[in-house]
């Protein structure tokens, strides 16, 4: 079966838009493929973060993978600090990177824009900088076929690609597989109830964006009926002139498997408050029972958690660390090896 590999960063609660934007596409994938999927609680150093609360995070989110249905006999999860190799790799893809090409990352330039202290100085994180070498150390360790990849993450992929041929090239040997990219054609992405221009974020400062799944039905039901939408209340996919009704849209569509044509006719001689009940009816159905095995993984059944994590940690060890040997042969780090081999 053809590799997959994909990670989430524990920087915060996942959402309705990590769902329907990755974790249901690992659903479909996970029969048909051998899918690698980790907690990339590296990556959650790279802003400030309580240790408590990073803890937290890498246990929720793990459990919130078997919550949502990633079969732990079909699919391997892990923890990425548990593999080692992942720091290694990093530093030896930042030692041919270079300084020009990772700050031209448009993610960089975001996260830098944003971080201006009081007296209007900047103190840039040196991990925000070093973040895509990271990402690219996380594929290219395990020779991975495809990887699922949102918009905002094309470039860090394209850079991942970069690397593994300039190390290819300089070596002359296929030291990495160039990964390819995945797109899921009914993958929707799901914005900001109250912004719907931007994206749905797990870290976004407003919590009245963002549907978490953790959240109550009462809070859904809150924040759904306070969605912003617009002053024409006629039901029509329009993502210019109707950003909002389109982003309820998308969701309702997501959730229902339908598209978003028979969406429009469905709403079409209904108000904006008939859309907003049965978006809330149907996002309530998806999560509550998603809720429930979150909750059981977390407390009664935290050994399985545990067992299941124990055994996605053993499973990607075994692969890195084989090409991480091979990386320290071919450049010469190790020195223990003969020379002639």
């Amino acid at each position: 079966m053809k590799r997959v590999l994909s990670g989430i960063t524990s920087t915060g609660k996942l959402t309705l838009g990590n769902y329907l934007g990755a974790i249901n596409n690992f659903l479909k994938l996970q029969d048909d493929h051998e899918l690698l999927i980790f907690v990339a609680n590296l990556h959650g150093l790279t802003l400030p973060i309580a240790p408590t609360v990073l803890r937290q995070n890498i246990i929720d989110v793990a459990a919130w993978y078997f919550a949502c249905g990633i079969d732990p006999k079909k699919a391997h999860i892990f923890i990425q600090s548990d593999i080692l190799a992942h720091t290694q790799l990093s530093y030896i893809l930042l030692c041919h990177s270079y300084l020009g090409e990772l700050e031209r990352m448009t993610q960089f330039k975001d996260k830098v824009q944003k971080i201006t202290s009081k007296n209007k100085t900047k103190s840039i994180p040196t991990g925000i900088l070093a973040y895509p070498t990271l990402m690219a150390a996380d594929i290219l360790l395990y020779d991975a076929d495809f990887v699922p990849v949102g918009v905002d993450q094309t470039q860090h992929l394209e850079l991942t690609k970069s690397l593994a041929t300039r190390l290819n090239h300089l070596h002359q040997t296929e030291l990495f597989k160039i990964p390819q990219t995945i797109f899921d054609d009914q993958a929707q992405k799901i914005m900001s109830l109250q912004d719907p221009t931007k994206k749905m974020s797990k870290s976004d400062e407003n919590v009245k964006n963002v549907i978490f799944l953790s959240d109550t039905s009462a809070m859904v039901t809150s924040k759904i009926k306070k969605a912003v939408t617009d002053s024409e209340d006629f039901i029509k996919y329009d993502l210019v002139k109707k950003p909002g009704i389109s982003n309820l849209l998308t969701i309702y569509a997501s959730i229902t498997k339908t598209d978003l044509k028979t969406c429009e006719q469905y709403f079409k001689n209904h108000n904006y408050g008939f859309l907003k009940n049965e978006v809330i009816k149907v996002v309530n159905n998806l999560l509550k029972p998603m809720q429930k095995k979150h909750e059981q993984l977390i407390n009664q059944d935290a050994w399985k958690l545990a067992n299941y994590l124990e055994a996605g940690a053993k499973f990607a060890n075994e692969i890195a660390n084989k090409k991480l040997q091979l990386v320290q042969n071919t450049i010469g780090l190790n020195y223990r090896m003969d020379p002639l081999e």
